[in-house]
């Protein structure tokens, strides 16, 4: 008999998911992952830190409220990397006693180490003595999720050079800074550091950022980033990394020269599968350390799951959660309805980017017609109120059932607000619902009235010309 009924490598949000619902299905579980890393790269250095570090940068540097108080309000004229990691280290220490309780009230053993395969259904957990131990389960859960890519060529030294796990760790805020890669990853961190005053470039080897996103609302991002002195590189690759005394010299193979005092590479992430021993197990990852699964999670090897980062695209900590819930479940025979192919996606850049469904040029690309509404903060009661006449939210509407296409939020609050449209949509509503609905007064929520008579209006006036 083995050890356990499921064994989870990993307590990131996948795995720790997977782990209290196998165990409220009253199966014995157990958890293996590093002592210092209960909670997984998400509440260490991914999203609980980095999204704790934009809150205190908001804070600290006043930036919302200029609007009100003018350009030179500040709350603190000189804002230290001691005053950022303050609130990220307290915020991790309380996610992390959150998760061991919760942990440790399911009855899930939790085992400090890493671990590795033996065979399929045994895995060896070294500590940090290197003593060896050797668990046996009958189903197991791979969630050790990612790492940042780190380009060979690259000298990394963590201080001048850095990713973005070790970005959370500088001595102090840069004058000036160059980021490599306009992902999610590096546009987060491009807005915050301009936000504190940094002069940043953004470096980019394709033509455009953020591609998956609505149009309109990338450039109303890169607006307000440009407003920040944030300098953009679009079509241009890094040739070089020159590291001097006084910081770095960024070399592209346009020929253009960039000095910064840091240096920070976002290009993309890596799975961390390689000490894992898969091949002892039967499975096999791709170049970048992905592990591929069915619509149930499971591996080549029907037994052994995989969840989380590890597994690629959305690589989001929300679906993380969900796929973990789903493959516990999958495995322990209960039945669960698969995840829903409405899924909110958030950028926590200043200001956030939210939505959800498809955007204008997908709806053109495969011929679906459309109409928008939108509403903008600036004529939102709750815009003046709170300062930001930048924000927006836009309706994608279909003409023909009045259901929405999708849903497009930028500024204050779009990471909570967008959950209102993913309620309609996913209860199959119409524009009509928006607009005979009473929101409060004044919210960011009555955005959605406003956008919902844009949209109806316009089908109005076109359903008019026939007449």
């Amino acid at each position: 008999m083995p050890d356990f009924d499921m064994l989870v490598i990993g307590s990131g949000p996948g795995g720790q998911k997977a782990a209290i619902a196998a165990a409220k299905l009253g199966r014995r579980v157990a958890v293996v992952d590093r002592p210092d890393m209960v909670g997984g790269v998400s509440i260490h250095t991914g999203t609980v830190p980095s999204k704790t570090l934009r809150e205190a940068v908001l804070y600290l540097t006043g930036l919302t409220q200029r609007d009100l108080y003018g350009q030179s309000y500040r709350l603190k004229d000189e804002i230290t990397v001691a005053d950022l990691t303050a609130r990220t280290q307290h915020v991790v220490s309380r996610e992390v006693d959150v998760i061991r309780s919760q942990l440790s009230r399911n009855r899930v053993a939790l085992f400090a180490g890493t671990g590795r395969f033996v065979d399929d259904h045994t895995v060896a957990v070294r500590d940090a003595d290197g003593h060896e131990q050797l668990l046996t389960a009958q189903h197991i859960v791979i969630a050790t999720g990612t790492r940042p890519a780190r380009p060979a060529t690259v000298a990394f030294d963590e201080r001048t050079i850095m990713d973005s796990d070790s970005v959370l760790n500088m001595e102090r805020v840069p004058r000036s800074m160059v980021i490599v890669g306009a992902g999610v990853i590096g546009i987060e961190y491009a807005s915050m550091f301009a936000a504190l005053g940094s002069k940043v470039t953004v470096v980019e080897q394709r033509e455009g950022m953020l591609d998956f996103c609505d149009v309109e609302v990338v450039e109303a991002l890169k607006y307000r980033l440009r407003d920040l002195a944030v300098t953009f590189r679009f079509d241009e690759t890094v040739a070089a990394v020159e590291r001097h005394a006084r910081g770095a010299l960024t070399v592209l193979e346009s020929g253009k020269k960039i000095p910064a005092d840091a240096v920070m590479y976002s290009a993309g992430r890596q799975g961390l599968t390689d000490e894992l021993d898969l091949g002892r197990a039967g499975l096999t990852a791709d170049k970048r350390g992905r592990i591929t699964v069915d619509e149930h999670y499971r591996t080549a090897v029907p037994h052994i799951y995989a969840v989380g980062d590890v597994i690629g695209f959305p690589a989001l900590a929300a679906t993380s959660m969900e796929q973990g819930r789903s493959a516990a479940y999958h495995a322990c025979d209960e039945p669960v309805n698969p995840i829903h192919d409405l899924q909110p996606i958030g950028i926590y850049t200043i200001p956030e980017i939210s939505f959800i469904g498809r955007t204008e040029d997908q709806l053109t690309d495969a011929c679906v017609p459309f109409e928008v509404g939108v509403s903008r903060y600036r004529e939102l009661a709750r815009g003046q109120i709170v300062g930001d006449s930048h924000g927006m939210l836009k309706l994608l509407v279909s003409p023909e059932d009045r259901r929405l296409l999708g849903v497009h939020c930028f500024g204050t609050g779009a990471t909570e607000l967008i959950h209102i449209g993913q309620a309609v949509m996913g209860c199959g509503g119409t524009v009509d619902y928006l607009v005979d609905a009473v929101f409060n007064y004044p919210t960011f929520a009555e955005s959605y009235k406003v956008a919902a008579l844009d949209a109806t209006n316009k089908m109005r006036e076109i359903d008019h010309l026939g007449d």
